[in-house]
């Protein structure tokens, strides 16, 4: 659903029908997120102040909302845009291909989430070049979440991180 690596980084579940991007994320780690997020981060807003605010706002540090991770379950319909030559070649597949999001270890501390394209071909995220461009299909086959055990792993990560 979300790798390990971002569990620190702000997530959501995706949406049906959203457009979404391969973005390297502060941990290092490629994910998706939501172009209109990563657009918000790349042209802030300015406020127009005194004098005053504007040397606060310079020295101090400005609230900076990171972009979040957006999570894929297991079992998703997905459209891989942009896929690029040097796969096309490997795998034999085109530039747009209709893919199943899957997680291809239950390992903890591993990167786990991968697509699989028709042919049973499976390819982690992490091998996804960034800026490539993802379309939910359907979320409807998604598997069920087991969600005890997703708070498990977000508890598990925490308390290593403190």
């Amino acid at each position: 659903m979300c790798d390990y690596s971002l569990m620190a980084v702000p997530n959501r579940l995706a949406q049906q029908g959203e457009d979404l991007v391969v973005h390297r994320f502060c941990t290092g780690s490629l994910g998706l997120a939501s172009p209109a997020d990563l657009h918000r981060i790349a042209t802030p807003t300015t406020v127009r102040g005194s004098f005053w605010s504007a040397l606060k706002d310079f020295f101090g540090s400005a609230a900076i909302h990171p972009v979040p991770a957006v999570c894929i379950p297991p079992g998703s319909r997905l459209e891989l845009q942009d896929v690029p030559a040097r796969l096309q070649r490997e795998i034999g597949v085109g530039e747009v291909e209709a893919v199943t999001f899957t997680q291809i270890s239950a390992a903890a501390n591993s990167y786990r989430d991968a697509i699989r394209f028709s042919d049973g071909r499976e390819v982690r995220l992490q091998e996804l070049r960034e800026g490539q461009r993802v379309r939910v299909l359907d979320l409807s086959s998604a598997q069920e979440l087991d969600l005890d055990k997703l708070r498990e792993e977000i508890a598990e990560f925490s308390y290593r991180n403190h």
